[in-house]
């Protein structure tokens, strides 16, 4: 603080963990300590029963005010330091009462605890009860871990020390494990938590203030259930063919490349509503090998019956097995680009073929580009370029896309 007669004057409050003024220390330079000598009664007094900061400050400003005529102390420094103190409060808001943890606790129980993270979120909750010195918060948490025993319910995996970030799983009607991540607000459950999942549509949650974790998961639970359709065609289409991007599939992942053999392949969009529907395809490979597959498609397109599954759909349009898992390696699939001779570039492989049958020679899309673009005898007719192959030197065209890029 500044004096009107340019002396500055320092003052510190150490606050405990809990926040608490009573358990509060203050600290000043011995000027600042001289100016409130016989006011030490009065501030010992406003530390006891202040219930927080900002009260005990208004108080100490008081007492301050009353002094300041012979102290010569500047009530707008005590101003600029009340601005202060309020903007360190709205970036490190007060933890939450024991009533909130308790709220928490007793819906974490209903959920359940996974039996192999229980010892480590009982760690975190004990903490609090500790915290707090609260019995009764130990006892609803000791009620519903046996509760949670009883009922040998599996849903709580991770709780962070702060109880703001849960992470529950669930399995669907297929067996498939998945895992819901809800950040807690300051305000809950005023607010409803973020939520995060690994889904191939927006997971909406509908919440009113009388809401809870329970009406979350069963939420999530229902958003398993219309997703299993879609999780049973593309779990298929991994185990049974040769998927070459992505290479590691996520849940919420829609698209699939799928080796045909010959350096060809097809790549699919699933749509998650309707998964079993004809999907948007788009094949890869020289011309003289994907023509065909065009022209069958077409042809067969009458065939489609959402009845089936999707891989068995494609089979019967498109009239082919699609290369085996267990007869084949993905390196039988997995040529190497002709010109930066690597497979994976920046995440994206092979995708161009030279449509010469004896050259078949694969090649990353911006690899090609680049390489007929810097030849003189080649062409470019908007998107479309037109050269030769960098093997076999019969004519090569190649049409740029956004997809690669």
């Amino acid at each position: 603080m500044n004096g009107m007669e340019g002396r500055d004057f320092h003052l510190r409050i150490e606050l405990p963990e809990d926040l608490q003024m009573k358990n509060a220390r203050l600290l000043c330079s011995w000027q600042l300590k001289t100016i409130l000598n016989g006011y030490h009664q009065i501030v010992q007094q406003r530390m006891q029963h202040s219930p927080d900061l900002m009260s005990f400050l208004m108080e100490l400003k008081m007492v301050l005010e009353t002094g300041s005529d012979s102290a010569g102390i500047s009530m707008k420094v005590m101003d600029t330091l009340e601005v202060a103190l309020k903007k360190k409060q709205e970036l490190c808001p007060p933890p939450p009462p024991p009533q909130f943890y308790s709220s928490l606790i007793e819906e974490i129980g209903i959920l359940g605890w996974d039996k192999e993270n229980m010892n480590a979120c009982l760690n975190v909750l004990n903490l609090k009860c500790q915290r707090f010195q609260s019995q009764s918060l130990r006892v609803v948490l000791m009620k519903h871990v046996t509760k949670s025993h009883v009922l040998n319910c599996r849903g709580l995996v991770f709780v962070d020390t702060c109880l703001s970030t849960i992470k529950l799983k669930a399995e669907d009607a297929s067996g498939r494990k998945h895992l819901i991540t809800l950040k807690l607000k300051a305000k809950y459950p005023a607010e409803s938590p973020d939520c995060f999942v690994d889904f191939p549509v927006p997971f909406s949650v509908s919440w009113t203030p009388q809401s809870s974790l329970i009406s979350i998961y069963g939420q999530f639970l229902a958003a398993l259930e219309s997703l299993k359709a879609f999780w049973d065609v593309t779990d298929e289409i991994d185990e049974k063919t040769w998927v070459l991007e992505p290479e590691k599939p996520t849940r919420s992942a829609t698209a699939r490349r799928i080796a045909l053999g010959n350096n060809a392949s097809i790549h699919i969009e699933v749509d998650p509503k309707h998964p079993t529907m004809l999907p948007e395809c788009c094949f890869l490979g020289a011309d003289h090998v994907v023509k065909p597959l065009g022209i069958k498609l077409s042809r067969n397109i009458h065939l489609w019956d959402p009845e089936n599954s999707l891989l068995q759909n494609l089979k019967d349009v498109l009239e082919i097995d699609f290369p085996a898992r267990t007869n084949l390696e993905k390196s039988d699939f997995s040529m190497d680009c002709g010109i930066c001779y690597s497979y994976q570039l920046d995440g994206a492989i092979p995708d161009q073929v030279c449509d010469n049958p004896q050259c078949a020679q694969p090649f990353h899309q911006i690899c090609l580009y680049e390489w007929l673009r810097g030849l003189l005898t080649s062409r470019q007719s908007f998107n479309i370029i037109f050269g030769e192959c960098p093997y076999c030197s019969k004519p090569i065209t190649l049409k740029m896309s956004g997809r690669k890029s």
